[in-house]
């Protein structure tokens, strides 16, 4: 996931094009050249001065505040950029960029800086060899002006069916109709994706049914320039293309404390497990697993319940919701009276056996290595409630009326 600025650059990434758009001149001149010594308008045998034609235009203006940090470059007409020099006002600092192969554009090479004053020094010479130059000193949009959408999953990514693609904004959106409208997600597989909103600052899309296996998911954020709220203007304009792999679905009764892989509509194994036991009861409902981590530390003290437990090294740990809630190996079980398959000893997680150190051949291991993120884990017959869809990427305990009836557009 991404955060502002240089950290957010996954979430960022580099602009596809460069759009200047009709923008004024800031600045233009020339050498002269000579001509014919009989030329009119010459004096006492001098020649008469002819302007170059190449016609440089930089996207940002000279002395302008708020300038985009992906669409900022220069452009020519009539010619052929020679050189463009771009620095970190202040410092000096040299900011890389890359020149068109006809010599008629020029960007940056990577994003620029939110709230950082610049400045562009650009010549280009005519087919006359005629030089132009122009520059400009301006500064970029401010953290304070703009909002980022931080979304998953990542660009390049294999992910399993239920994924939804999820953006947490680092503002909230007052014009929510205006910011949905310029991101677009869809699927090779023709389904359709709607958008849901989970208040002011988190925005989901889906279709109505799990991802088809082996689609390719499109995501077009276009929000550059787009006003959220008052004042305040998107800076992203970034595709990102994922694949979803194979679809695996499993399931989780509570009754039987056991767990059924799925893996295209073929059960691979079912498992023993151990849910969450009367006083620390599992969610039910429909569950994404989010992160993966081979061990993690795991404190009752960060989920509201004491000192109950603080386990350093929990082995194959998968995240199902946002509260705390994994599907994770065990290893501190009694070893005379294993609970899985019997009965429920967590704090409302799902348990494996496993060892410490997270090696070994385990259902843990066996389950964690089949595992994607964006795997379905469904636990049902459990005494909780069902688990909130926001909680975590859960969109899909919300029915497609409800889902839909949370869109903007």
């Amino acid at each position: 996931m991404t955060t502002a600025d240089k950290a957010a650059r996954r979430a960022v990434g580099a602009c596809a094009a460069l759009i200047v758009g009709a923008l004024t001149l800031t600045a233009c001149g020339g050498s002269a050249s000579a001509e014919d010594e009989n030329a009119k308008g010459g004096k006492n045998g001098t020649s008469a001065v002819k302007t170059s034609t190449a016609k440089i235009v930089i996207s940002a203006q000279d002395g302008s505040t708020g300038a985009s940090i992906n669409t900022t470059g220069v452009k020519v007409a009539e010619g052929r950029l020679t050189e463009v020099k771009m620095t970190v006002a202040g410092s000096g600092q040299a900011v890389e960029g890359v020149l068109s192969a006809d010599g008629g554009s020029w960007k940056p090479k990577e994003q620029l800086e939110r709230g950082t004053k610049y400045r562009i020094s650009a010549i280009a010479k005519d087919s006359s060899g005629r030089t132009a130059a122009a520059n400009s000193t301006f500064t970029t949009v401010s953290s304070a002006d703009s909002f980022i959408g931080t979304y998953t999953p990542d660009n390049g990514t294999t992910v399993g069916v239920g994924m939804p693609v999820s953006f947490a904004f680092d503002k909230a959106i007052g014009d929510k109709k205006a910011v949905q409208s310029h991101i677009t997600v869809t699927s090779s597989s023709g389904q359709q994706v709607v958008g849901h909103w989970f208040g002011a600052q988190r925005l989901d899309f889906r279709p109505e049914e799990y991802w088809k296996a082996g689609s390719k998911i499109t995501m077009k954020i276009d929000l550059d320039g787009v006003e959220g709220a008052n004042g305040l203007h998107g800076v992203q304009k970034k595709t990102v293309t994922f694949t979803v792999g194979r679809s695996q679905v499993s399931t989780v009764d509570v009754n039987t404390q056991t767990m059924t892989v799925v893996r295209d509509g073929r059960a691979l194994k079912t498992v023993p497990i151990s849910s969450g036991d009367a006083q620390h009861t599992t969610y039910n409902g429909q569950m994404v697993i989010s992160e993966k981590f081979t061990q993690t530390r795991m404190n009752s003290r960060t989920v509201n319940l004491g000192s109950e437990y603080d386990i350093p090294d929990v082995p194959h740990a998968m995240r199902l919701t946002a509260s705390g809630t994994f599907l994770h190996g065990n290893y501190w079980y009694r070893k005379s009276n294993p609970p899985f398959g019997r009965t429920g000893t967590s704090h409302g997680c799902v348990g494996l056996a496993d060892v410490r150190g997270a090696q070994g051949d385990t259902p843990a291991k066996w389950f964690y290595d089949q595992s994607l993120i964006g795997d379905v884990v469904v636990v049902k017959n459990s005494p909780d409630k069902t688990v909130a869809p926001d909680n975590g990427l859960n969109g899909w305990n919300l029915s497609w009326a409800e889902w839909t009836a949370g869109s903007a557009v």
